[in-house]
């Protein structure tokens, strides 16, 4: 890994543009059980991918609504963990000398703009805005838990929260901004994501498409650790603090 790390650390420090995707494998260090992860106590016998669609909050918007203020609130316990931080330090080092650093996330808790990342685009929403089924009125929500479910909107309509469900597409602005980031980078981050989900997935290669090196930072193996120029097993809040390390110092 040393080696990995001193090469990829190597390019980072000169790397012109730098587009950089974080998946729920960073959240996951901070507390944040990912997605797909067994619920427990009184959503023990719910399926979570169930609960992720329109159809669901159609079917039952107290339910729904309710589960996702659960996580919501869960979310708003947690801290950035040191690989939010160092992606943070990233971007402001990069900025600073004038390069470019696009930070895409699909995660929903917002994590990386209370380490201090700037313009995150988040493919998937987030947990915090929550918008009117029938109106389109956004609202950030950052105190306690509603009081009923679902919320309501002054119209009248049902709230719900502003995540990517399942079956819906993702915000077009976002992803072209995205693709736009990762066809004309020249290092492409990889972190804590499994590349099995996409359309975010399809971003590294199209990177590594159009020239760029690839770091992929990730517990496990990926579908994509054969085709970056540096695959390393770990965790980001591990990883991430070295390679700022070695790229720029202490």
């Amino acid at each position: 890994m040393d080696d990995s790390v001193h090469e990829a650390a190597a390019f980072l420090r000169t790397a012109q543009r730098i587009a950089v995707l974080t998946g729920a494998g960073i959240s996951a260090e901070s507390g944040i059980p990912t997605f797909r992860d067994a619920l427990s106590g009184h959503w023990a016998n719910f399926d979570p991918q169930k609960l992720a669609t329109p159809q669901a909050f159609a079917r039952d918007p107290e339910l729904v609504s309710r589960w996702y203020d659960q996580r919501r609130c869960e979310c708003a316990l947690c801290r950035p963990n040191p690989g939010h931080e160092a992606l943070a330090r990233l971007q402001k080092i990069a900025t600073a000398e004038g390069r470019e650093v696009a930070l895409i996330t699909q995660n929903v808790d917002r994590l990386h703009q209370t380490a201090g990342s700037a313009d995150v685009i988040e493919l998937h929403g987030n947990l915090w805005v929550w918008r009117c089924a029938d109106c389109g009125k956004e609202i950030e929500e950052k105190g306690p838990a509603f009081s009923e479910y679902p919320p309501r909107c002054a119209c009248g309509g049902n709230r719900r929260p502003g995540v990517v469900w399942f079956g819906e597409a993702l915000p077009l602005a976002g992803f072209a901004a995205a693709q736009k980031a990762a066809k004309r980078c020249d290092m492409f981050l990889s972190i804590g994501t499994s590349s099995v989900v996409y359309p975010a997935a399809g971003l590294i290669e199209s990177a590594i498409t159009a020239g760029a090196k690839a770091l992929e930072v990730n517990p496990e193996a990926t579908p994509m650790s054969h085709e970056v120029e540096w695959s390393i097993r770990g965790k980001s809040g591990q990883v991430l603090p070295r390679l700022m390390r070695d790229a720029f110092g202490d």
